[in-house]
């Protein structure tokens, strides 16, 4: 599981880093809502540094990583169309909060129907995806040749 905690939080660090420089380059605000919980009860009232957003993302991205790891783990599933199918399961799903995430964000974020912005939200979660997916196989390979 530390390997999927690991893979996670590179892949979750990754993404943030992509979207942030996406937002940079062409002002489509996704990594605003990459970090948004303005919507959220409690947390959302709170005004939180860019750091703290960033880290509840990361938090997210862990809990992923750790679910990847460990259904991999669990199952001894180790052909490589087997891991990508579930990194795919597991990162796909989080493609399609884009909509809900811009309906719900009381702070400007793209529009729900904003092609470009969906465009990179895509590309920067199926990067997320293929960061896991060769992050974790480069720590399992590492540990197999170490011990």
């Amino acid at each position: 599981m530390n390997r999927g905690a690991w893979s996670g939080a590179i892949a979750g660090l990754v993404l943030g880093l992509f979207l942030k420089m996406i937002q940079f380059i062409t002002g489509e605000k996704v990594y605003t809502l990459l970090l948004n919980v303005d919507f959220i009860p409690v947390i959302g009232k709170v005004d939180w540094p860019e750091v703290v957003e960033f880290l509840f993302h990361l938090i997210i991205a862990v809990i992923i990583g750790i679910v990847f790891g460990g259904l991999l783990q669990f199952k001894k599933w180790e052909t490589r169309l087997i891991q990508l199918l579930i990194a795919a399961c597991l990162t796909i799903p989080t493609i399609f909060l884009y909509f809900p995430l811009t309906l719900l964000a009381h702070q400007a974020t793209p529009g729900v129907w904003n092609g470009w912005a969906l465009f990179y939200w895509t590309i920067g979660h199926a990067l997320f995806m293929v960061v896991l997916l060769v992050t974790y196989r480069l720590l399992t390979r590492k540990k197999a040749s170490s011990g």
